[in-house]
Formats: structure tokens, C-alpha cells, sequence
């Protein structure tokens, strides 16, 4: 009989207690304007997320993804920062000899100045991107332009950003490449990016993020989309699950025009 008032006592207690989930609000029953709000004139608050796969036995490799999302919220000015990398190694279960499979490097900046409606803005964009497998060297952006917010509901908000750019980008180097094929290419281009955030529960959160650049000089176009559910597990933790899928018109020899992602992580939101 004592075990069971033991028991029931316990049930009791957690019943009664604070919701464990009360003080989460980076994703779920904040929207991410409130969240904006909320740390108006901090330094830096946002969100990183880490993967961590290990295969063992017939096929065998170490997989890292990390990737972090900054922000900072002053009265005239908002500046966002993104980090992303991903790095797998495969490894020749008979030989032990190991391979790189993948080696990405991409980061990016964009200051937004407030206008009167502190919803339009215009915006200076730039990002580097370094990925050992796409034939490039290294490629980056330069835009700038105009934003504001597409729509506004209950539950979902669209936001867009529209404005010209330029391209440069260097071929890397590899047996056989005269120095006058790495020449560095430029190349002006139209940078169109939606974002769409639909809140789904008090605890989850739909993203949807896609960026299209398109090249006015002939040159590769790209477009990247990333199709994200965000669930919290406790505190600042959450879960996400998303799909990446990017694009190029004019890829390097040897190279396919598309490339797709598909992956897990968790998030700490500070």
C-alpha cells in the first residue's frame, strides 16, 4: 500500500508542476518578429544546430554538419550572420584507407536598414562559399536592394528580399588547368530570397527558405531551397528534420546541375 501512495504521491507532484516547456520560445509560440522583439539591443542572440553520423560495417564514414544562425536587433539596423559546414569522411573497410566525401564551407552576412515601416528595409547582402566537390574554388555574392514582408497572418508570414548583385567566382586548381582557364569570373546578377515561417503547434515550427540568383552575363544561375520542421524537445533544445536541394544552370564540367540533402539535427536556441 505505501508503494502505491508513493506513487501516487510522484504522479501528483509532476502534475502540478511548471511546464517544462514554458520558457521556450525561439521556435513555436513566439513568431520570429516576437523573437526580434524580444531581444531588441542584445549583441548577439540566434541559433546552432550539430549532426553527428557514424556508419560501421559493410559501408563505413564519419559525418559532421554544424551550422549557426546570428542575429543582432538594434533600433536602426538588423544584421543576420549564417554559418554553414558539412564534412564526411568514408573509410575502405578492407584497406582502412580513408576519403574525403564531402568538404563544405558556406557563410554569409546581410544588414538590413529599418525604414519608416520597420517591416521594409533595404539591405546590403554578401556570402563565400567554398565546396571541394563543385569544381569552383571558391564563389561568392554581392547584393543589395530591397525587403519587406510579402504577407502577414495568424499563423504564417512571408518575407522577401529583391535586389542586383555580382557574381565572382575562380575555378580550382587541378592538373592540366592553364593559370589563364582560373581567371576569376564576374558576372552581375538579380538575387531574389523568400522566407516563409508558418507556426504549427505551440512547440513546432514549418521554415521554408529559398534564394534564386539569377546571372545577367551568361553565367551560372543558382537556387537553393531548404524545407525545414523544427520541434522542441525541452528548454532551448529542438529537433529539426529538413531537405536542401540546390541548383545550377552552368555547372563545371564533370559536375551535375543538382544537389540534394537530407538530414537531421538538434538545435540550441540562446
Amino acid at each position: 500500500m505505501n508503494k502505491y501512495l508513493a506513487l501516487f504521491s510522484f504522479v501528483s507532484a509532476c502534475c502540478q508542476a511548471a511546464d517544462p516547456f514554458e520558457d521556450f520560445h525561439e521556435y513555436g509560440d513566439m513568431s520570429e518578429a516576437e523573437i526580434h522583439q524580444l531581444h531588441e539591443g542584445e549583441l548577439l542572440y540566434g541559433d546552432t544546430e550539430f549532426g553527428f553520423i557514424v556508419n560501421r560495417g559493410n559501408r563505413q564514414s564519419n559525418s559532421i554538419k554544424l551550422r549557426s544562425n546570428f542575429y543582432q536587433d538594434f533600433e536602426i539596423w538588423r544584421n543576420q550572420f549564417k554559418f554553414d559546414g558539412l564534412f564526411r569522411q568514408d573509410i575502405d573497410s578492407e584497406t582502412g584507407d580513408r576519403e574525403i566525401t564531402a568538404s563544405r564551407f558556406f557563410a554569409s552576412a546581410q544588414g538590413n536598414y529599418k525604414l519608416t515601416d520597420k517591416r521594409a528595409s533595404l539591405f546590403i547582402y554578401g556570402d563565400y562559399e567554398q565546396n571541394r566537390f563543385d569544381g569552383l574554388e571558391y564563389n561568392t555574392t554581392i547584393a543589395t536592394g530591397y525587403g519587406n514582408r510579402l504577407y502577414q497572418g495568424t499563423k504564417n508570414t512571408v518575407d522577401f528580399d529583391i535586389g542586383p548583385g555580382l557574381d565572382l567566382s575562380r575555378p580550382e586548381e587541378k592538373p592540366g588547368v592553364l593559370p589563364e582557364d582560373r581567371q576569376i569570373q564576374r558576372g552581375y546578377l538579380v538575387r531574389v530570397a523568400l522566407q516563409w515561417e508558418r507556426l504549427v503547434s505551440t512547440r513546432t515550427r514549418f521554415n521554408q527558405d529559398l534564394s534564386i540568383e539569377k546571372s545577367l552575363s551568361g553565367l551560372n544561375s543558382r537556387l537553393k531551397s531548404e524545407t525545414a520542421l523544427i520541434s522542441q524537445v525541452i528548454g532551448g533544445v529542438s529537433l529539426k528534420a529538413a531537405y536542401t536541394y540546390r541548383y545550377n544552370t552552368e555547372p563545371v564540367e564533370g559536375k551535375t546541375s543538382r544537389d540534394t540533402e537530407l538530414g537531421v539535427t538538434l538545435v540550441y536556441s540562446f
